[in-house]
């Protein structure tokens, strides 16, 4: 199986602090990444990951991504293929390249917007799914279900760059400890330094192990990683394996 991963960069030890200068030149007019008031990792970050691990996150399913996982449901049972996962993907741009990367596997892709996935532009590959629905409560479906992923993406999540809007991001949502329970290899990419240092030592307090480091994107993935490249930001990503 192909896969948009390569050896070289297989997971390693992390360390606890984004380990490599940016590797995209910085020019004195590039324009700011984003407004925040944080000048380093969220000071409440191990407290709150530790207070959801010991209270689970628990959230009734909407009706629509009940709906959405039952369709998966519905396309996996038959062959038992290998999972891969998509979460907020978007346009589904990303979707269907992981698709055509690793055309064993059955690749979903999920996003909370309608409008969003309207306008996925559909490509050759034929082993891909877009689905409407909450993040979340999808992972959480998986869980309940005993399935387990091969490789998850978190491609651009919104970073919600305010301090006092930590408990918005995906490593300070309550369902956080969630990801570790998939199961496999997970890829998360961002234009913020500290994002990704956060998202890093979140990872590693649910037992997911890797590494962060900043990388040039000569094929875009998404329209967020083609529109971040051609302003000049450098990019992010943290590659990890669920070792619980």
């Amino acid at each position: 199986m192909r896969s948009v991963w390569t050896k070289q960069n297989q997971v390693a030890g992390y360390d606890g602090k984004v380990t490599e200068a940016p590797q995209t030149d910085q020019s004195p007019h590039t324009a700011p990444v984003l407004k925040t008031d944080q000048a380093g990792p969220h000071p409440d970050l191990a407290e709150s990951v530790q207070h959801h691990q010991d209270h689970p996150w628990r959230k009734p399913c909407p009706a629509h991504t009940r709906e959405a996982f039952e369709q998966l449901l519905e396309r996996l049972q038959p062959n038992n293929r290998l999972l891969i996962l998509d979460s907020f993907c978007g346009t589904g741009m990303s979707t269907a390249l992981i698709a055509e990367a690793n055309p064993d596997a059955l690749v979903v892709g999920i996003d909370q917007s309608a409008h969003r996935l309207a306008k996925h532009q559909a490509a050759g590959a034929q082993n891909y799914l877009l689905l409407r629905a909450e993040a979340e409560p999808f992972w959480l479906c998986l869980v309940e279900a005993g399935i387990t992923l091969q490789s998850h993406w978190l491609l651009y999540p919104n970073p919600w760059p305010k301090a006092s809007q930590f408990k918005r991001r995906v490593h300070g949502h309550g369902a956080f400890p969630v990801l570790s329970r998939l199961g496999g290899k997970l890829e998360l990419r961002t234009n913020w330094d500290i994002f990704a240092q956060e998202f890093a030592q979140a990872a590693a307090l649910i037992g997911i192990k890797g590494h962060t480091k900043s990388f040039i994107s000569d094929s875009p993935m998404s329209l967020f990683e083609r529109k971040y490249a051609d302003r000049g930001h450098t990019l992010w990503r943290f590659r990890g394996e669920c070792v619980t």
